[in-house]
């Protein structure tokens, strides 16, 4: 059974969405800040993290950077309406989506759903894209440059394997956010900007002057071979 850990120092909220989640077919695991999840991320291994950003103690920033020197364990982050900052911060961290509370149980469900769906799925075709001195291994979720393994998020890889598949072919913004993330625009589109440069920096000998990943001023990005 999918297990979510729910992280949140409101007992209510924990309850009503571990409740919802458990209705759907999920196992649920509860934690009130963030000594408690790193203990549970490390002790029962969740499938996911669902994380709000304002935890007693150690923040949930605090909690999304300590998970990603570890692994690629999916994060939604929870986040209060005027927290935009926060939000961008902890997407350049490596968390995958975020909801703003006040937010429906249902569509926090739905978000579990797609961002599981994207981190588990292995396209059966093109399994291994090699260009240059950059490979991208579909069947083992690696992408390697000169030799070397880097260390993506799960929807940085998605975002690189998207596009990298479509060679030269321009998306925008709203296109990545349905065909990467799995639903139109519901997140502010910044996400892909977001997403876009984490992976230049990874990938780009030059970040700032990209020469795989590009950006088409007005419409999106591409990706050059």
């Amino acid at each position: 059974m999918t297990t979510v850990l729910v992280v949140d120092d409101e007992p209510i909220v924990r309850e009503i969405v571990a409740e919802y989640l458990n209705r759907e077919g999920f196992r649920t695991l509860e934690a009130a800040d963030g000594e408690a999840a790193k203990t549970l991320v490390e002790s029962e291994r969740p499938d996911l993290i669902v994380l709000d950003l304002m935890l007693p103690g150690t923040d949930g920033l605090s909690v999304c950077r300590w998970i990603r020197k570890r692994s690629t364990l999916p994060v939604i982050m929870l986040t209060a309406r005027g927290e935009e900052a926060d939000r961008v911060v902890g997407l350049e961290l490596g968390a995958d989506d975020y909801v703003t509370k006040p937010f429906s149980p249902r569509e926090l469900a739905a978000r579990v759903r797609t961002v599981l769906r994207r981190t588990a799925s292995v396209p059966m075709q093109e399994e291994r894209l090699t260009f240059d001195d950059l490979e991208i291994d579909a069947a083992t979720r690696e992408v390697r440059l000169g030799g070397d393994n880097l260390r993506l998020t799960a929807k940085e890889f998605d975002l690189l394997h998207f596009l990298a598949r479509h060679p030269r072919q321009v998306f925008s913004r709203d296109q990545l956010m349905d065909g990467v993330w799995g639903y139109e625009a519901a997140l502010d589109t910044g996400t892909v900007t977001v997403h876009v440069r984490r992976l230049r920096e990874k990938i780009e000998d030059v970040p700032s002057c990209p020469r795989r990943l590009e950006t088409v001023w007005g419409v999106g990005y591409r990706f050059v071979p």
